[in-house]
């Protein structure tokens, strides 16, 4: 099926000074009230059928499955929480710092070494601040290595 579409530009027969009567393959018709030209043009190839354009539909992320975008707008919604490491008389502090690298992402030497030395000097000190449910499994990672560990929520300051 094909459909015509019409343009909106109106070209009068009086216009053109070498009016010619229009041949029946030509697309171009003249209205006969208006005198108007129209031109009809093809929505679908040549011999092949019309289609119906769908509406465009939505696309559904199952359960268990969200998209970036959702998983970042979820993130910076979350309130944060810092996890804190205590000071103790049990762990050597090399060990510390070994622990604080395998559990903590990113974690580099220099950092362990500042976070674990603050901790030893004032009695506690920040590891990282994050979502509550990354808070709690850091928090529960450290305490499974033998260190002690709490996590606050990070309302005010650092």
């Amino acid at each position: 099926m094909e459909t015509a579409l019409y343009s909106r530009f109106p070209i009068f027969r009086n216009n053109f000074s070498n009016s010619k009567p229009v041949d029946k393959s030509c697309p171009h018709k003249w209205h006969p009230v208006s005198g108007r030209m129209m031109l009809a043009t093809s929505a679908t190839a040549p011999g092949k059928g019309g289609s119906v354009i769908d509406r465009p539909v939505k696309e559904k992320t199952p359960p268990g499955r969200e998209s970036e975008f959702d998983i970042k707008k979820k993130k910076k919604m979350t309130t944060p929480y810092r996890v804190i490491l205590h000071n103790d008389d049990f762990n050597r502090r090399e060990y510390v710092v070994q622990v604080l690298m395998k559990v903590i992402p990113g974690m580099t030497v220099d950092n362990a070494v500042n976070i674990m030395q603050e901790a030893h000097i004032n009695g506690l000190s920040v590891v990282i601040i994050c979502s509550q449910a990354e808070a709690e499994d850091h928090c529960t990672q450290l305490r499974r290595n033998g260190l002690l560990s709490s996590i606050e929520p990070a309302v005010g300051g650092c």
